[in-house]
């Protein structure tokens, strides 16, 4: 699976911004450690805000900041708050699909189970869990294995 560039510059500022709790930071601040467009972040930042995980603030020391703590927010919700569609593969969309074996096929079951899998898996994690620390994450992540 492959996330998206605005999934991924979603990350990457929440992460930032996580990490810069005691001061605001500018959009010109993220573009610029990432090497990424600033006009796309100002999209990101916008949609984060209009979910409720970053606030703006305005003026000339105005900048960025965080809108919730970092252990409230979930990665797998933001995953797919930011993600369009979780299509694998053709067969995922009705309206394009052309596969003459779709009917039969179970390859689309088994995908599906797998990105199930993985959101299940960010699901377990958040914001905090993500930051750098110096000791070993304290939430490991459940894998679960089904026989073959």
């Amino acid at each position: 699976m492959r996330l998206t560039s605005f999934t991924d510059y979603s990350l990457r500022t929440l992460l930032y911004l996580a990490a810069n709790r005691d001061r605001l930071v500018t959009i010109q601040d993220i573009a610029d450690l990432h090497v990424i467009s600033k006009n796309h972040l100002m999209k990101v930042v916008y949609q984060l805000g209009l979910s409720g995980l970053v606030e703006t603030v305005r003026g000339r020391n105005g900048g960025l900041r965080l809108a919730k703590e970092p252990k409230d927010i979930n990665i797998g919700a933001l995953v797919r708050t930011t993600e369009t569609d979780f299509f694998m593969a053709e067969c995922f969309d009705r309206e394009h699909d052309t596969c003459p074996l779709t009917g039969d096929c179970k390859l689309k079951y088994t995908l599906n189970a797998a990105t199930q899998a993985f959101l299940n898996v960010l699901d377990q994690q958040t914001l905090e869990d993500m930051l750098p620390t110096a000791e070993p994450a304290t939430k490991p992540v459940r894998i679960v294995r089904k026989a073959v």
